[in-house]
């Protein structure tokens, strides 16, 4: 018996790669996280720089009680089971007017598992909509062979490598609109991307990158992983994450 979604929300998460929207929390919890976001950007600039923007569930504490939410978990087990484990976080930015972009990718290109079959929650804290270059799914496409990505590195691309899969078929193309306080969530192999934010207002999301079962394994990169609920995995050459004490810990 699933504990939050509805059967309905499960068969679209399956068929399409994707289910939104899940509302979290009010859009005044959410507006008040933007803000703690905003205070600790004043007085950690470094740690809150765009090319710092991974992890910060290990420093800050209102971070990681978003990583540790139980609707998001309750959510999370609906789709992928008890046993969960959570590789990391990613801030995702994009100012009014600005021209960063997010290209067609597939988040399991290259995170090195066994598997694809690990999933996203993204968190909206401000609204996300088209005008804000709000995420774009293409439906369907987590049931395809990871697709090949060339490296760009351009200049307004917010991927670290400017990773993109050509030729997709954006005709197909569902946009996630989202207001504060709601979450939609993603597999590991499903083609998505999003526009530059063309608002007069920031657009800010926390994702979760990514929940994992315990039957994914690391096969490249650094082992590391904070238990979040079930059994904790075993994996010989892992190290455990460990949850922040205080802000900065």
């Amino acid at each position: 018996m699933s504990k939050i979604l509805t059967e309905k929300q499960i068969k679209q998460y399956h068929d399409n790669g994707f289910v939104s929207p899940i509302r979290v929390m009010s859009e005044t919890e959410a507006l008040s996280i933007k803000a703690q976001i905003e205070k600790a950007e004043k007085e950690f600039p470094y740690e809150f720089n765009p090319e710092n923007r991974n992890n910060l569930h290990l420093s800050f504490t209102f971070l990681d009680a978003l990583a540790h939410n139980s609707i998001v978990l309750d959510a999370v087990e609906d789709l992928i089971g008890r046993d969960i484990s959570l590789w990391g976080s990613v801030m995702f930015s994009k100012d009014p007017s600005s021209k960063h972009y997010v290209s067609w990718h597939q988040d399991a290109t290259y995170m090195g598992m066994n598997s694809s079959n690990f999933l996203t929650p993204w968190i909206a804290l401000t609204p996300s909509n088209i005008e804000m270059g709000c995420m774009t799914m293409i439906p369907g496409s987590h049931k395809q062979s990871i697709r090949r990505h060339e490296d760009t590195f351009a200049e307004d691309n917010i991927l670290t490598r400017g990773q993109v899969v050509k030729d997709v078929d954006e005709s197909k193309a569902v946009n996630l609109i989202l207001k504060p306080g709601e979450m939609s969530i993603h597999h590991g192999a499903v083609i998505h991307s999003s526009k530059p934010n063309k608002s007069k207002q920031r657009r800010i999301g926390f994702a979760l990158q990514s929940y994992m079962p315990l039957g994914v394994k690391q096969l490249v990169g650094e082992n590391m992983w904070m238990h979040i609920r079930g059994k904790q995995r075993q994996d010989r050459d892992g190290v455990i994450l460990n949850r922040p004490l205080y802000d900065m810990d």
